[in-house]
């Protein structure tokens, strides 16, 4: 969608510091692995609560995977099951997703980017539900609580750490909405460094 699309051309890669590159790039080899024997990419965005930063990974994994044509599936889970936090939800609506809910108590999101794309659901769940692959898939640890908690994420070939800082600190003060979409930002262009670097090496 338009609004989406201008977000990504502002993408500036130069913004991420050679150290965070260093994680990405522990990403873009896993992808790259996978493809090499021609095995399904799985990537499983992993926070304690699966309702802010899993979730924008999740999603962004997804648009940019889509964007440079690189088979992938991204999921995401938490250690707790509480909802996809709503102020997350309005940030991705400033940015141009299409989004319908259904339910109240944790409900699921559908959630497009384009017309040429199937909706995808989102809601918050366990690690292990049964959606979330149970083998052979990279475990991308986004918060540091999940990642120092979760010492051995079952059925998972690679542990990830990609954390990111919680825009929930933020919640109830001025800087909110600001805060959350900087968040937003930030793990979309992470994600579009990553298949564009994955992209670049199989093309």
């Amino acid at each position: 969608y338009p609004k989406i699309q201008a977000i990504i051309n502002k993408i500036d890669f130069l913004l991420l510091s050679p150290e965070r590159q260093v994680v990405l790039n522990e990403v873009v080899v896993y992808i790259l692995s996978k493809q090499e024997y021609d095995k399904p990419v799985s990537l499983n965005f992993i926070c304690t609560h699966n309702s802010r930063r899993s979730q924008f990974s999740q999603l962004w994994a997804a648009v940019a995977a889509s964007y440079f044509k690189i088979r992938m599936q991204s999921y995401s889970g938490g250690v707790e099951v509480t909802a996809f936090n709503e102020r997350a939800i309005n940030s991705l609506e400033r940015f141009g997703f299409k989004i319908q809910k259904e339910g109240t108590t944790n409900p699921k999101y559908q959630i497009s980017w384009s017309t040429d794309e199937a909706s995808i659901s989102m809601f918050s769940k366990m690690v292990d539900h049964e959606l979330n692959p149970k083998s052979n898939f990279a475990a991308i640890m986004t918060c540091s609580h999940a990642d120092e908690n979760c010492p051995i994420i079952t059925g998972s070939d690679q542990r990830i750490a990609l954390r990111y800082e919680d825009p929930k600190v933020y919640d109830e003060t001025p800087l909110e909405e600001e805060m959350y979409d900087t968040r937003s930002i930030q793990i979309a262009t992470e994600m579009f460094y990553v298949f564009s670097e994955v992209r670049k090496i199989i093309h």
